[in-house]
C-alpha cells in the first residue's frame, strides 16, 4: 500500500523544522553545562548552543550521539515539524 502523499500542485514546497528538547532534557536529567555536553558527543559548546535554539539541526549522527548520551530515546529529544 502506498502512504498517502498529496501533490503539491505548483506551490512552494515546505521543508519542515527540526525541534529539540536538549536544553529541558540537558538541565532536568543532567548536571552538563553545553561546553561537557558537546564534548561528550564530539561537538562545540557553539553547536550545542545553536542546536539549542532551534538555529542548527544537528546531522544524524549527531542528534543520535546526544540522545544515546541522554539515555533516552531518538523522539524524546528530537521532533520533526512538518508545518514548521
Amino acid at each position: 500500500m502506498k502512504p498517502d502523499i498529496k501533490p503539491n500542485k505548483g506551490l512552494k514546497p515546505n521543508k519542515g523544522k527540526i525541534t529539540n528538547h536538549i536544553r529541558r532534557i540537558r538541565l532536568a536529567r543532567t548536571d552538563l553545562t553545553q561546553e561537557q555536553l558537546g564534548k561528550r558527543v564530539g561537538a562545540t559548546r557553539q553547536t550545542i548552543i545553536a542546536i539549542e535554539a532551534g538555529k542548527y539541526a544537528p546531522s544524524m549522527e549527531l542528534a543520535f550521539r546526544i540522545a544515546r548520551q541522554f539515555g533516552v530515546p531518538f523522539e524524546e529529544v528530537f521532533q520533526f515539524d512538518p508545518d514548521g
